[in-house]
Parts: C-alpha cells; structure tokens; sequence
C-alpha cells in the first residue's frame, strides 16, 4: 500500500509500487507486472521454435519463460533476473534423456536388467537434484546478488533416497516427514549473497497438513458414493416401471456426471487444499538471517483460478495457457510478503561487501539443470 498525505490507500496486485531511493523497514508485498499478452507472444514463439528444431529449442524457450517471469517478479522496488543458459539445460536435458530412456530399454530387454537400471538411476537421482538446485539457485539474481544452494551430496542421500524408500515401505505414512525434512534440506542449505536461509517448520505442522487432506478425501469419496448410490437405487427401482428405461439412462448419465464433477473439482481442490497450506506453512517458517516472510495463500481462490484457468485451456485449444500462467503467477506473488528486520539498503551493501571479500570460485560447479 502507499502513503499519501497520511491517508492508507487499499492494496492493489496488478500495480508495483515506485522504485524507492531507500526501501523502508516496513513489509514489502511481492508484485508480479507480466501481462498475458507480453508473455502470449515469447509462449508462441517457444511453441513454434520447439517444434520447427524437433525440441532443441526448448531450452531456449525455458531462459527465455524464465527471464520474464523472474524480470517480472517484484518486491520492495526491485526485481529478480535469471542467468541460466540454454547450453547448460540442454545438455542436462540430454542427460536426463540417455538416463530415463537407458532405463526403458533395459526394461524392454530383461525384468532383471530393468531392475538393475531402475536401482542405478534412483542412486544418482539425488546427486543430479543437488546439481539441479544448484545451478537454478546460482542462476537467479536479486538486485545484482546471486542466491546460492549449498547442501552436501551425502545428505541429499539421506533425505532424497533414504527417507524416500522408508515412506514408501511404510505405505507413505512417512510422506509429511519426508517432506518436511525436504524442504528443510532445501531451505536451510540456501543462501542469499553470504547470508543463509532458515527453515523451522516442525513435521506435526506437515502432519496436520496431509491429515486434513486425507479427511477432505474421505469426505469427498463418502458423500460421492452415497449420492452414486442413490442414484442406481433409484434407476433400479424404476427400470421396471412404464417409461422406466428412460429413466434409468438418464440415472446413469446422472451417476457418471455426478462422479467426473467429483473426481475434477475433487481433485483440484485437494491440490489446491495441499499447496496453500504447505506453501503458507514453509514460508511462514522461513527467514533469510533476521528478515521474515509471510505468505497467505487461499485454498478456495487457488481453487477457483486453478479450475477457469483449465476451462480456458480446454475451450480455446490451448491458447489460454500464456494468459493462465500469468494468472496464477499474479496471485501467488500477491501472496507473498518480505517482512525486513532493518534497512533492505543497508543489508545488501554489507551483502555486496561479503560477496566481493570471499569470491566466486565454484562457478564452474553450476553448470547442470535438471527438470524433475
């Protein structure tokens, strides 16, 4: 909001703020300033580009994706910027190509092959997510700083593959778990310039989370098969009865209808449901040295922009998707607020100062992206 004669304007999310001369200690509300349109024409391009070079130029069409939703994304006067090159993901990509498709074959070829296969790309998976986070975090800027991931490979084991085999043998009643120790690894191991993120979500939070998502599920699969059931008593009573055949199709129909609503909205809603609560939950419980974050994702209006943002993808043939990116974007930036601990300024100066004593010497390192 701005100030203006001491009188408190309301919040707008499609208008930034004016770049200030000194960011003030207030909170500082993320601002995305894309339009659909802006981005409608690099999506076209990208498509076409893509499909002409057979999916080379996908590489390039994800730098470029990503300089404008960086260069858009807003918050105390400044935006962010992305550095990646198109080489580096293309050679990834290429990687994760030889790997997936190796693994396929051998599939192909012998049930044991394919399982020997399936165990040798599941132990380099977290070694290629550590370069991953790497090379995404080193490329992406903020006011001319570079954020960093600095978390061990042996760790990466122990969350990625150890926890992850333990929540699958426990039929994923380890999943919160595993997901909370995650985003902690993730977290905790990033920094922005010298200074390090935190991260203190305890696993009850992510427990109460997915509990609350199992209810919903239950409730949801309860009341869709009472209704279903009523409907086929209903058809089955009348199907003996004078014009009963038609009305029996119709229950039918009704049946159908009623369980594609249920599995669509149903579906959605429980996505919708999990991301704002685990969004809300790790960034609440975030903080980047003393400075703070808070985020207010809504269930029902992520809900709401999630399912027009399908229908307008199905009914124009795929065009809405630019325009749908950009709206879901718009809303989870509003979401998001910098609470400052003291001057932003004075902060990046001493940050600035830092980064030029220690220096670069891993930038060979983050040269790797893969997309998972």
């Amino acid at each position: 909001m701005n100030d203006d004669a001491g009188v408190t304007q309301p919040f707008d999310a499609t208008t930034p703020p004016p770049l200030p001369r000194s960011v003030p200690t207030r909170p500082q509300r993320m601002f995305f300033t894309g339009t659909g349109g802006e981005y409608f024409q690099i999506w076209i391009v990208n498509v076409l580009l893509t499909i002409v070079t057979l999916g080379i130029y996908s590489a390039w069409a994800k730098v470029r994706r990503h300089q404008y939703f960086y260069r858009h994304t807003r918050v105390a006067g400044a935006g962010f910027d992305y550095h990646g090159t198109p080489l580096a993901i293309l050679k990834g990509r290429i990687l994760a190509g030889l790997l997936f498709g190796g693994y396929y074959v051998a599939g192909l070829i012998s049930p044991t092959l394919g399982l020997v296969a399936f165990v040798a790309l599941a132990a380099m998976l977290p070694w290629l997510v550590v370069r991953s986070l790497r090379f995404r975090l080193y490329n992406s800027s903020y006011r001319g700083l570079r954020f960093r991931f600095e978390g061990g490979t042996g760790e990466a084991y122990g969350v990625f593959l150890g926890l992850g085999i333990a929540s699958l043998l426990s039929l994923f009643t380890l999943g919160p778990l595993w997901h909370q120790r995650m985003k902690r690894y993730v977290h905790g191991n990033s920094s922005y310039g010298r200074t390090r993120f935190a991260f203190d979500a305890s696993v009850s939070a992510f427990y109460r989370v997915y509990l609350l998502a199992a209810g919903v599920l239950v409730a949801l699969v309860i009341g869709t098969a009472v209704v279903i059931a009523g409907l086929v008593g209903t058809t089955a009573l009348t199907s003996g009865l004078e014009g009963g055949e038609a009305a029996a199709g119709a229950g039918a129909a009704l049946a159908v209808l009623v369980f594609a609503c249920a599995y669509i909205f149903g579906s959605v809603g429980l996505w919708a449901l999990v991301r704002a609560r685990v969004q809300n939950l790790v960034w609440n419980h975030t903080r980047l040295g003393p400075h703070q974050f808070t985020c207010r994702l809504q269930a029902r209006t992520l809900m709401f922009i999630t399912l027009t943002n399908l229908l307008g993808i199905v009914f124009t043939l795929g065009l809405f998707k630019p325009f749908a990116e950009v709206r879901l974007m718009r809303y989870v930036a509003s979401s998001f607020t910098l609470v400052p601990a003291g001057n932003i300024d004075e902060f990046l100066a001493g940050e600035r100062q830092e980064v030029a004593a220690v220096g670069d010497a891993a930038v060979d390192m983050f040269d790797l992206e893969i997309a998972f």
